[in-house]
Formats: structure tokens, C-alpha cells, sequence
């Protein structure tokens, strides 16, 4: 088969920049002794690199090459020899099917960028066996890079060194919390160079780049981070933050801010009068009823079904375009039910009454029975609910997650999270939490726990929204009269500027003269929200390699 741009994209391979694999190259080989190993040579960009890196240093040392696909791995022996570099080996066949050597001293390389769609059957098996026998358990939801990265590692001599191209999804997906922490306990340092511009820009794939030291020799507490502009901008070097985060396995987007702004984001965090939402209570999900048009209806609907209340729970309605102020009354709720939304939950709690019972065999006629959240309940037309959450979390936003307390009372549905406050906090919480909470640190910590969805929408599962960076109880309480004065005047709806002004007149109260922070600390608080904003709505617009 031809070598096509599509064939290379199926298999994951996209060829480094040469100015990349340079700067890797000087980075990770040391001595004119070291022994190379590049674990996805493609035609030998790193490997004519590592060829040019060790003739500076005044000798030869050792290279190695491994590459699926064959004609690569022929394309990639010419251009060594042609380089001087003859009879490099290069094993041909599947990575994962090589046993670690341990005595590399550098492992330089860009590893194939499949996603889990197409990284299946047996490719999936060896790759998670790999990464296993490493002690990374990997998901289904991998990509192949995870287990390549994990894998290469394994190659390593003690001390060795990692230099990767890897995907920008090391920073923020959940399946690469194994790798995250992999990384940090085995090297003793680990770096990472942040880019404002796509390396890849025909596959659209945001990169980072790995500078792993010191295989063996971990683990360290902290990231080394930096950011330039482009590949091209690596040999002007940058500015090293140093930042340690929270835990090691936790998503690493905070390292995407600017230098100044994790400064303060790091400082706020280490400050008592800051937390996350896992103190105020617990997240939930919602219910799930496998068929919402059956079973949600508003109450004229339920009364031509002859449908009695008692049969019927109050639900906030499926969505959450109504839950965009600081709490949803029973009259917003009885105004959506005028308005024919979907304010009830079919859900006898006994028999069915007889139009019940006519209304469940309407629904076996149709075949709701047959779905499977229905086909594995008993009754399957018995919703399991949970007691009605004291706030409301929308999880899938536009903007950013917003709290609302649920002043109706109404149980929720998987469309948002429910919150269930601690009984200690549970007045502050559902009075001036989700005020407190618009402020741009947690606007801010929002877009870096939460992850980019499907055209450019935020989303927040219970697990993130448990480390979700809020104001403490104790803060709260003490600023409480001034948030309840600024919620007089806050309007139904917060969307756009209303939004953007309001979480300005929180930080005042709660950054400015709560924690002490200069307005200029604040201002690059907001800057970074927005350029994070802007990213991940880029990024939503942009088409994706799947």
C-alpha cells in the first residue's frame, strides 16, 4: 500500500519537525558514549539527530530504531547510511512486542498518535499488557501514545533520560493520570516546554514536549514547565516555572498558565481560606431514566394521562439553560411548567394506579422497555432518584460551570450534578456559595480540571468537580454580609458580560481584600481564563484526528 498522508494518519504517524528533534537530541544524549534508542523512528528524523548530536560530542555511541511500518524502516536505513550511519538496527514489527533492554542511556522519540476508536483488538491488548507490567493500569478510553510512552521508558538504564513528543492530552485527560504519576515516581526531575502554536499543524494535535531525567532515581514532588511559540523558538530558550501539583496522577492543565498567573494560582491554593468542593459536600449524578420523552412530561401532560401527582416526583427539567442565576425557585419551576417543559418524573412509589398502569403498557408497546437502563431495572419503569441536592452543578457549559441552589426542592436528572452540602455548611453553603463561587480564581480552575468536549463545551464529572478550587467556608462566612448586599442585586440570568462583571465585583471581596491579592495578581488571573476560554473554543471548532 502506497504511503499516503491517510495511511500515516491511520497508523498515528506524523514526522517530527527537524528543529525539534534537534533540540531533543542535545537535550537527552550527553555522552559520545550514550546508547539511543528512538522506539517510532518513521524515516530517522531523531535518529539522524542522535547521529549529529553524537559526532559533536566526538563519537559514535549507539543507535536503535523500532518501527511498525516496513517501508519507513527501509526509508529510514537509507538516509543513516547516506548520513555515514550504516547498519543501524531497526526492529520492524509492533513495539509493545519488545522486550526492555535497560541499558539505553537516552530513549528520543515522537510516538504514534492513535486514539482508542481505532486502537483496538489485539494493538490494544499488547499495549495495556506493556504498560501494566510497568504498573500503569491503563482504560479503555487510552491512546495508543500512553502505553508507547510508559513502554519506551522501560528501556531506560538507570539515570537514563526521556525526551517525547507527546500529545497535550498528558496534561488533561483522566486515562493519563496512570502516566502522570509513572512519570513522577520513577525520574527525578521531569520537564515539560508548553507550545502557543500546533507543531503538527496538518494533524490539528496539540503537543507537549517530555524531558524526563533520571530514570530510577524518583520521585520528585514538582514539574519543571516552560513555554515558547513555536518549535522553532526552542533554541532561544524561556522562563522555568517550577510547580508541584496537588497530586501526582491529577490533571496537569494548571501548568498551561502564564508564569505569573501559576504563581498566584499556586499561592491561593496553598492558602487555608482556599479549597476545593469536596469540602463544602458531595457531587452527584443525576438520574438516569434511559428514556427522558417517556419519562418526564409537564404536569398537563400528566393530567390528560390522567396521571395522579402522588405518581409523579418534581424534577428540575432536563438541561440546564434554566439553571444560569444564584438559585431556581419553586416559581421559576412552576414557570417552566406553564411554559411546557418537563417538570415531572413518572415514578409510582407503589401499585400502579390504573392510569399508571395504562401509561407503563403505552410504553412497553413502544418498546421503552427494551432500553437498557429499563431492561435492567425491576420495575423498569421505576426511576431510582436520589433526595432532591441542596445546589444544582451544570456540568456541561458553554461558559463555565455554574452553582445554583435549589430552592424548589426538585430532584435532578443526569443533565446536572446535585450537590449535597455538609450539615455544618449547609446554610453558608446554599445562601452564598454559588455567588462565592463566581470569581475568576474558580473560573480560572474550572477550565484546568474540567475537560474540552465536543464544539468547544466544558465538562465537569463528579470526580473533577471534586477538586474544583472554591472559597473556604471560613472565608465565606467572614464576607458573607458583603456577598449577600452584592446578590440583591443580581439579576435571573447570568450570561456573557452580566457574568464577567459580576465575578469582578467577587473578586474584590473575596481576592482583593480577602486573600490580599494586588489587582494586577487578579487581572492575570482573569487574562488566563480567557485565553483558556478561547482555547478550548478553538479547539472545539478544529478538526480532530480520530
Amino acid at each position: 500500500m502506497h504511503d499516503t498522508a491517510e495511511v500515516r494518519k491511520l497508523r498515528g504517524a506524523f514526522f517530527t519537525p527537524p528543529s525539534l528533534c534537534r533540540f531533543v537530541s542535545e537535550w537527552a544524549i550527553r555522552s559520545p558514549d550514550d546508547v539511543v534508542l528512538e522506539p517510532s523512528c518513521g524515516d530517522a528524523e531523531f535518529l539522524l539527530a542522535a547521529h549529529h548530536r553524537l559526532s559533536e560530542l566526538g563519537g559514535t555511541g549507539t543507535l536503535r530504531g523500532a518501527e511498525l511500518h516496513g517501508e519507513s524502516a527501509r526509508q529510514a536505513r537509507a538516509r543513516l547510511a547516506a548520513a555515514g550511519r550504516a547498519s543501524v538496527p531497526i526492529a520492524v514489527g509492533d513495539f509493545f512486542h519488545l522486550e526492555p533492554s535497560r541499558d539505553v542511556t537516552a530513549v528520543v522519540g515522537n510516538p504514534p498518535f492513535v486514539r482508542y476508536q481505532t486502537h483496538s483488538g489485539e494493538d490494544r491488548t499488547a499495549s495495556r499488557a506493556a504498560a501494566l507490567r510497568a504498573g500503569v493500569s491503563l482504560s479503555g478510553l487510552a491512546s495508543s501514545w500512553a502505553a508507547f510512552t510508559v513502554h519506551a521508558a522501560e528501556f531506560l538504564a538507570p539515570g537514563g533520560r526521556l525526551g517525547m513528543v507527546l500529545p497535550a492530552e498528558l496534561l488533561s485527560t483522566n486515562y493519563a493520570g496512570g502516566v502522570r504519576r509513572y512519570l513522577m515516581e520513577r525520574f527525578a526531575s521531569v520537564g515539560l516546554i508548553l507550545f502557543e502554536e500546533r507543531v503538527f499543524r496538518t494533524a490539528q494535535e496539540e503537543v507537549v514536549l517530555l524531558l524526563a531525567d533520571g530514570y530510577g532515581a524518583g520521585p520528585t514532588d514538582h514539574c519543571v514547565m516552560r513555554q515558547v511559540r513555536n518549535a522553532e523558538d526552542l533554541a532561544v530558550g524561556g522562563v522555568d516555572t517550577k510547580w508541584t501539583p496537588p497530586d501526582p496522577a491529577g490533571k496537569w492543565t494548571a501548568s498551561l498558565l502564564s508564569r505569573t498567573a501559576l504563581q498566584t494560582y499556586t499561592g491561593v491554593m496553598d492558602s487555608p481560606a482556599w479549597t476545593t468542593l469536596s469540602t463544602w459536600g458531595e457531587t452527584s449524578l443525576g438520574a438516569v431514566t434511559g428514556n427522558n420523552k417517556f419519562f418526564t412530561m409537564p404536569t398537563a401532560r400528566a393530567a390528560q394521562a390522567g396521571i395522579p401527582a402522588s405518581e409523579l416526583a418534581r424534577i428540575s427539567p432536563p438541561g440546564s439553560s434554566h439553571l444560569r442565576g444564584l438559585e431556581f425557585t419553586t416559581a421559576a419551576l412552576n414557570q417552566l411548567d406553564r411554559d411546557g417543559r418537563a417538570t415531572r418524573l413518572f415514578r409510582p412509589k407503589g401499585a400502579p394506579s390504573a392510569a399508571a398502569s395504562a401509561y407503563i403498557a403505552a410504553g412497553e408497546a413502544t418498546d421503552v422497555d427494551t432500553a437498557y437502563k429499563c431492561r435492567v431495572r425491576d420495575p423498569w419503569w421505576l426511576v431510582p432518584v436520589l433526595p432532591p441536592p441542596d445546589l444544582f452543578l451544570t456540568y456541561m457549559n458553554a461558559d463555565s460551570p455554574r452553582l445554583c441552589a435549589n430552592r424548589a426542592r426538585a430532584r435532578h436528572l443526569n443533565s446536572v450534578h446535585g450537590l449535597y452540602l455538609n450539615t455544618d455548611c449547609k446554610t453558608l453553603g446554599m445562601d452564598h456559595l454559588p455567588l462565592a463561587a463566581i470569581n475568576s480564581m474558580t473560573l480560572l480552575a474550572a477550565e484546568t480540571v474540567g475537560r474540552a468536549y465536543g464544539g468547544g463545551m466544558l465538562k465537569l464529572e463528579p470526580r473533577e468537580a471534586d477538586v474544583l478550587p472554591v472559597p473556604s467556608p471560613d472565608l465565606v462566612a467572614e464576607h458573607a454580609d458583603d456577598l449577600a448586599t452584592l446578590a440583591q442585586l443580581v439579576g435571573p440570568e447570568l450570561r456573557g458580560s452580566a457574568l464577567t462583571d459580576l465575578a469582578h465585583q467577587v473578586d474584590n471581596i473575596l481576592l482583593v481584600r480577602g486573600l490580599g491579592l494586588s489587582r494586577a495578581q487578579v487581572g492575570e488571573l482573569r487574562n488566563q481564563q480567557h485565553v483558556l476560554h478561547q482555547r478550548r473554543k478553538a479547539r472545539g471548532k478544529a478538526p480532530r484526528v480520530d
